[in-house]
């Protein structure tokens, strides 16, 4: 790769970094992406309600949030066209660069950032070289303005190169939610697709380590509590009162006291919780965000339903009501050996690689596993591979940051690997 490109993706990087948005309001960034790929021609271009199945999504903000950061994007310079197109939380979008007869090959690549507060200190090179974000409050602070960049830098390898094949590249919302990729899985844009690459930056491996394919993503399910009591004086007339609180306290104690599972990992962690008005008031309304996660799917499954079955019952310990919504989950799945391999193969060949390491557990959740399952479930492939880059800070910490000259090593180890698969197609073996 010529130093003026990476300067290039640099500069797209530092430009995504500045504007972060939450999950389904990544209006600006839409249309930024999708600026950047109508430059490069696509077959198609689908935005939006286009690449979502609406009524599969979860968590999806209240509408005065979503027109907050429709206006954000406006005031940014977000194309007026593609903000009436992912109006409402309808985020992302995925091109298709048709490029010979060869097989269907999928990309997918995240887009969303998170709501944490941006470092301001001096050694925190965004904020010392002017791209910290402007969205104060929100950052990318787990490198999805990297993982998009190395998604346009295939795009622009697979067009310059001799691919022999489809392209179909996924920039798809909400991943920190959890809440994008079964919407995007079930668009039927990914029915054809044969072979599946995903990609993540960092996960605690150094730069220059590539990591061919995760073999075990934790299965996760998140939920919300409402809890509803009666309120009374505190002093006059506690016995009146029916304590929200005291429910909502009973949960998050006796959900730690699920039994774990002998088939494998389980985990539970009440995240955020609140309640009441006033000191001398017994609480009417209290709240629990939670989730469970497992390392297959029935594991995690087993975990929602001892979750639902202590809370229930500690609502009706405090005569109280509770009603329980599941705001996101993501199934397990495991990279295909024969996809990883090729992954390994071509980053021997890449100029920084000095580590390959043939597969690793995520140990966390991502729902680009409901993308990977509907290719598998359909016969094809998928495979996520993991770029290594110093971070100074760790994942979802205010002074995460990437080293940039890793996305040269992203661009040149996926294009690579999507090239040979196009190419030579994908043996037992993986060679």
């Amino acid at each position: 790769m010529h130093v003026s490109d990476l300067d290039r993706y640099r500069q797209l990087r530092r430009e995504l970094h500045r504007y972060p948005e939450p999950a389904w309001c990544e209006f600006y960034t839409t249309a930024r992406i999708v600026e950047v790929l109508e430059e490069r021609d696509p077959d198609a271009l689908h935005v939006g309600r286009e690449v979502l199945v609406s009524d599969r999504r979860t968590g999806v903000p209240e509408e005065t949030t979503l027109d907050e950061w429709a206006d954000r994007a406006r005031e940014a310079g977000a194309d007026e066209s593609v903000l009436e197109r992912t109006e409402g939380g309808h985020t992302g979008c995925i091109a298709v660069f048709e490029c010979g007869d060869g097989p269907v090959v999928g990309l997918r690549v995240d887009i969303d950032g998170l709501p944490v507060t941006e470092s301001e200190s001096e050694d925190h090179e965004p904020a010392a070289e002017g791209f910290r974000s402007r969205n104060e409050g929100y950052m990318h602070a787990c490198g999805h303005d990297g993982h998009m960049t190395i998604g346009i830098g295939v795009i622009d390898a697979i067009l310059e190169g001799e691919f022999d094949g489809t392209l179909v590249a996924c920039f798809q919302p909400s991943e920190e939610k959890i809440a994008g990729g079964e919407p995007m899985a079930e668009s039927g844009h990914l029915d054809d697709v044969e072979y599946l690459f995903a990609l993540h930056l960092g996960l605690d491996h150094p730069s220059g380590e590539i990591v061919s394919g995760i073999d075990e993503f934790l299965a996760i399910r998140r939920l919300q509590a409402d809890f509803e009591g009666e309120p009374a004086h505190a002093g006059a007339s506690p016995q009146q009162g029916h304590n929200a609180v005291q429910a909502m306290a009973t949960a998050v104690q006796n959900l730690y006291a699920i039994p774990r599972h002998a088939d494998g990992k389980t985990r539970v962690n009440a995240g955020v919780v609140g309640g009441g008005t006033a000191t001398n008031v017994i609480p009417k309304e209290a709240f629990l965000e939670g989730e469970v996660r497992g390392s297959t799917t029935a594991l995690a499954d087993y975990m929602f339903e001892k979750a639902e079955h202590v809370i229930t019952n500690a609502a009706d310990m405090h005569s109280c009501d509770v009603s329980i919504e599941s705001t996101g989950d993501a199934p397990s799945a495991t990279s295909d050996e024969e996809l990883a391999a090729i992954v390994g193969e071509v980053a021997r060949t890449v100029d920084g690689v000095d580590t390959i390491r043939d597969f690793d557990e995520l140990g966390g959740s991502e729902d680009a596993t409901f993308l990977m399952q509907h290719v598998q479930d359909r016969g094809g492939l998928a495979c996520y591979a993991c770029v290594g880059t110093d971070h100074p800070g760790g994942h979802h910490s205010a002074t995460f940051d990437l080293v940039e000259d890793d996305l040269r090593i992203g661009i040149e180890v996926l294009s690579g690997a999507i090239e040979q698969v196009g190419r030579d197609g994908v043996s037992p073996s993986g060679v």
